[in-house]
């Protein structure tokens, strides 16, 4: 069945690596999958939207998510504004990048809340926190493994990076309550 993942950030924060990444992990489960960005003249710091299509069988689509199943928020500044839950459905998912419980939120969904800065910055030692979010988003949907999140990182990132970035997935993986 189709999932559709929208990615908010800000320019710079690796919001369309993070669809990118996802799209590569959900191949590497064996399923098909499509990743894009969407900004108008961003410049860094403007708010970015990213997507990613995910399904059992081959994506004929190629348009924005204007429905997700799931949406990812890499800086909860951007809740104030932007309507991350536009066009969600009830059943839908929000994972939010902060230290706020998800009650401190009014979001017509789920939402999930993991404080993935802190660890960015006491694992990797800045606040990237793009890589490190798609293990929250692992645990929370079940849509990706972990393992291919780890897969689709070794691939696309220099070594150098890649090994701090893992461990920041794999422990947002951990403490991520879903």
């Amino acid at each position: 069945m189709l999932k559709q993942i929208r990615i908010h950030g800000r320019g710079g924060q690796g919001a369309v690596t993070s669809a990118e990444l996802l799209a590569i992990a959900a191949f590497k489960d064996g399923k098909y999958s499509q990743s894009f960005p969407f900004f108008g003249v961003a410049r860094r710091g403007a708010p970015v939207m990213a997507y990613t299509r995910i399904d059992d069988k081959f994506i004929r689509l190629r348009e924005q998510v204007t429905k997700p199943d799931f949406v990812m928020v890499l800086d909860p500044t951007l809740i104030d504004v932007v309507n991350v839950a536009e066009g969600l459905s009830d059943k839908g998912v929000i994972i939010i990048n902060t230290s706020k419980s998800p009650d401190a939120f009014k979001l017509k969904a789920k939402v999930v809340t993991v404080d993935i800065t802190k660890i960015a910055l006491d694992i990797i030692g800045a606040p990237f926190v793009n890589t490190p979010m798609l293990g929250a988003f692992s645990k929370a949907t079940g849509e990706v493994t972990l393992d291919s999140i780890i897969a689709a990182i070794e691939e696309k990132m220099p070594e150098k990076i890649a090994g701090k970035n893992i461990a920041a997935a794999k422990k947002v993986y951990e403490v991520t309550n879903a």
